[in-house]
């Protein structure tokens, strides 16, 4: 994340799912790399915003809008305003989910669609080239749609996250000891181009979920078809390289094709354990304690 003070953290409201969305109270202080698919009320963003088999995947916005002929400094254009207006509140979310992973933190984007003015505030900075209004380059589409992938999530939930990678420009996001030694488990690699349709992949870092434990972030972790038509690809480690220091994955290739990769790190709180006595969201009531049903922690259903 393009973010060089702790205090700011990044918070992405990538609201995607039909379960409700959970709203997690901000730290005092946060690492530069970290981010949540949490709700903000305190900076404009709201909750179902990017909706994971609704806005995002489905076309309104990847062919809807041509992301090669979106300029950031031409956002009143014909084309630009032709999209916007077919679904104005759904455009609003996801120009800032873009604008959030393209634009340096300390810029806005903004327009105005009759008497209402939309603003969005940049982040992590992974275009700079884009977001100054050139034509994306290469590095630019694959390294904003990882952004865009590594931020999904199947449930609508909240799950802070620790992005590790670099801009397209190969500027490493910044991260400290601190944030790494709190997001110690290495979750899931995200790579793809939605600009040309090549689609967006994700693959599991250590392995993915089995037996009685479960998390939020399903797409990664539990099942390589739970969050379609994001592809699963198995292990980060067949596809992907690593960079020097072994943190983060810089390439992945699929099909004959690398692209520029971004990695995700996650909390120890944030993998569940049926049998712990608590009964956490994907947990489920049950017969049996398998997967999601955890019967012992839920109870019976019905």
């Amino acid at each position: 994340m393009k973010t060089l003070v702790p205090r700011a953290m990044l918070w992405v409201a990538l609201a995607m799912g039909c379960g409700p969305v959970e709203e997690a109270a901000a730290p005092s202080e946060a690492a530069p790399g970290q981010v949540t698919q949490a709700i903000e009320d305190d900076n404009g963003l709201t909750p179902n915003g990017l909706a994971f088999n609704g806005l995002a995947f489905n076309g309104l916005a990847f062919n809807g809008l041509a992301f090669n002929g979106l300029a950031f400094n031409g956002l009143s254009s014909p084309l630009f305003a032709s999209w916007f207006r077919l679904h104005p509140s759904e455009s609003n979310l996801f120009m800032k989910y873009l604008v959030r992973c393209a634009v340096p933190e300390g810029q806005t984007r903004g327009y105005t669609l009759g008497s209402t003015r939309y603003e969005w505030p940049g982040g992590l900075g992974l275009a700079p080239g884009w977001a100054n209004g050139a034509a994306a380059t290469l590095e630019e589409q694959q390294v904003v749609s990882a952004c865009l992938a590594a931020l999904t999530n199947k449930y609508g939930r909240s799950v802070l996250l620790s992005v590790q990678g670099t801009s397209a420009k190969g500027v490493r996001i910044p991260t400290t000891s601190g944030e790494l030694a709190g997001y110690p488990l290495r979750e899931a690699c995200f790579f793809g181009n939605l600009f040309t349709g090549e689609g967006l992949f994700v693959g599991n870092d250590q392995g993915m979920l089995g037996g009685n434990r479960a998390s939020l972030r399903a797409c990664a972790l539990m099942g390589k078809q739970e969050c379609a038509p994001l592809v699963h690809v198995g292990s980060c480690h067949e596809v992907c390289q690593h960079d020097a220091t072994g943190t983060y994955f810089t390439r992945c290739t699929r099909g004959g094709v690398t692209y520029h990769a971004l990695s995700t790190r996650l909390r120890t709180q944030d993998i569940y354990t049926c049998g712990d006595g608590r009964c956490q969201f994907p947990e489920t009531c049950a017969s049996n304690n398998a997967g999601t049903s955890c019967k012992q922690d839920c109870g019976t259903c019905g």
